[in-house]
């Protein structure tokens, strides 16, 4: 059964991880437990209850604000002038080896679960996202993130 941890870098293999983007594979050998420990980020990895130190994907969440102006025409209607509290998932990423197996989804889906239920703490409008190429911009508009109105390689899902 697949789960959702927080990084634990006693536990989790960060060395057997590859997902074909060298910077994030990169990021999850040096830096994750760095910013976990610093509070700049939050990485979650999603490995499976058989082999729970093999790390299958994994996401990060941090704390954000974006301009209203950045949102669509809808979205500003709605909200004040200011900069709007968000979270951000600042990366994302499975191993080569789940290609086509859905994780992208479960990852997305853990991470919108697990802002739901921040926002019920703390106010959030939206998660961000950052697309690193049109291929992942595609991939979050098919789970309802909307491009920034002058960043289109930027995105946020309305957490309402």
């Amino acid at each position: 059964m697949l789960e959702e941890q927080v990084l634990d870098a006693r536990l989790h293999d960060r060395a057997g991880f590859h997902c074909g983007v060298p910077a994030l594979d990169d990021y999850l050998r040096k830096y994750a437990a760095q910013q976990n420990a610093k509070g700049i980020s939050t990485v979650f990895v999603l490995v499976d209850d058989a082999a729970p130190s093999k790390i299958l994907g994994f996401h990060t969440l941090s704390a954000a604000q974006v301009g209203v102006q950045q949102l669509s025409n809808t979205e500003r209607k709605k909200l004040p002038r200011y900069p709007v509290p968000c979270f951000r998932m600042g990366r994302l990423a499975r191993t080569i080896e789940s290609r086509g197996a859905g994780l992208g989804e479960v990852l997305i889906g853990c991470a919108v679960d697990r802002c739901l239920h921040a926002r019920s703490l703390v106010g959030a409008y939206a998660l961000l996202v950052d697309a690193k190429d049109e291929k992942a911009k595609s991939f979050y508009e098919r789970y309802g993130f909307i491009p920034y109105v002058d960043a289109p390689m930027s995105l946020y899902l309305p957490l309402g």
